[in-house]
């Protein structure tokens, strides 16, 4: 493979992975990720006193880390993932460019601690720094809400999400599949101009035609929406553990 993570080394690759989340929206001291390497494996945390991201509503926390970044200047509407109207540049982020593959074969192992108040997810989002072209569109390689785990099994969700490019076709789904997210698996995608094919432990889950080709940064993400307590649950600490990524 040409490009391999195995979270060996004492440290995370920070010339690979960029440990903020869209920080161009509000900055890098409210976005930065809770993580360490530990036992050859990345662990992303939201401890009980990470703070919520500022500019979503509803209430949300989040750890991520992604490959790639950048921003145009303070006040502008030039930025990653535009998740509603009205957003502007509260801190300019420097271009980082990590690892943004436009085709071929992404996979990650990992396992999740997630209750019906979290998710966990890895998806590859066009870089977008073309304001022009509109190169938004995701491959959602895997996201699981833990609400929907249930005796042995959960809703894995993958496919194509389009959102604002207009070459792409909204087709993303989630099949429930026989796995406990808490062991560890495999998720992956294999595409070109013509098909994605999504699949988990080696077996095909979903195709999806016409995917994107565009440079695609990946984002690897936990996250706690608090507005899902049942209540006794503020205590908990959502992780996933990621044993490596590849593609």
């Amino acid at each position: 493979m040409a490009f391999r993570d195995d979270f060996d080394g004492p440290e995370l690759d920070t010339g690979v992975w960029f440990p903020w989340y869209l920080p161009a929206w509000s900055s890098r001291d409210q976005t930065r990720a809770s993580y360490r390497i530990e036992d050859s494996c990345l662990v992303l945390d939201i401890p009980t006193d990470h703070p919520t991201w500022p500019v979503h509503e509803p209430p949300l926390r989040v750890s991520a880390i992604q490959s790639g970044s950048w921003s145009g200047p303070t006040g502008s509407t030039l930025g990653q993932q535009r998740f509603r109207e009205g957003l502007t540049v509260r801190e300019e982020q420097p271009r980082f460019e990590g690892w943004l593959p436009s085709s071929g074969h992404v996979e990650i192992r990992c396992r999740m601690t997630i209750s019906p108040r979290s998710m966990g997810a890895l998806w590859l989002a066009g870089l977008e720094d073309d304001p022009e072209q509109l190169r938004c569109g995701e491959l959602c390689v895997v996201e699981i809400f833990g609400r929907s785990v249930r005796d042995g099994s959960a809703e894995v969700g993958v496919g194509i999400k389009a959102f604002r490019d207009p070459a792409l076709t909204q087709d993303f789904d989630s099949p429930r599949l026989p796995i406990d997210p808490a062991d560890f698996h495999t998720y992956a995608v294999d595409w070109d101009g013509s098909e994605a094919v999504f699949s988990v432990d080696g077996e095909d889950v979903r195709r999806c035609p016409r995917p994107p080709t565009y440079p695609l940064q990946l984002m690897v993400a936990v996250y706690d929406f608090p507005q899902w307590s049942v209540g006794g649950d503020d205590h908990l600490v959502p992780e996933l553990v990621v044993d490596h990524i590849a593609g």
